[in-house]
C-alpha cells in the first residue's frame, strides 16, 4: 500500500502511516479521502495540532496530552476523549488523526 501525494508514491507501513512526515495539505486530503473523512475545522485543528508537536519533539502526544494540549493551545476548548473519537473513529486522534496528519505511526505507550 502506498499514498500518491503531489504525484509522488509515499511509502507507508503495515498500517498506513507513512514512513517519513509529510507537512503538505494534499497529504491530509488524500489520506483522509482513504480513511473516509470528510474533514471539518475541528479536523485541521486537531491535524494542525498534531503535526506542530511532532515538528517540536519528534513525536506526538498521547490521548490524555494531546486533549490537554488541544485545549490550552490548541484553541480547541471543546477537546475530549468522546469529541477527538467521533472525529477519528478508527483509534481516536492519536493513532488515526496521525495518519491523516501525515505522520508516521506513534510509538506507542512508554514511547512519550
Amino acid at each position: 500500500m502506498s499514498y500518491v501525494i503531489n504525484g509522488e508514491e509515499k511509502e507507508v507501513d503495515d498500517y498506513g502511516y507513512l514512513l517519513e512526515p509529510d507537512y503538505s495539505e494534499e497529504a491530509v486530503t488524500v489520506i483522509a479521502e482513504a480513511c473516509g473523512l470528510a474533514l471539518t475545522e475541528q479536523h485541521r485543528k486537531v491535524i494542525a495540532y498534531l503535526r506542530e508537536k511532532f515538528k517540536e519533539d519528534g513525536q506526538t502526544p498521547n490521548l490524555r496530552n494531546l486533549i490537554k494540549g488541544l485545549q490550552d493551545e490548541g484553541d480547541m476548548p471543546e477537546a475530549d476523549s468522546a469529541l477527538l473519537f467521533e472525529l477519528f473513529p478508527d483509534g481516536g486522534a492519536a493513532k488515526q488523526g496521525c495518519k491523516v496528519a501525515g505522520l508516521p505511526q506513534p510509538k506507542g505507550k512508554g514511547g512519550y
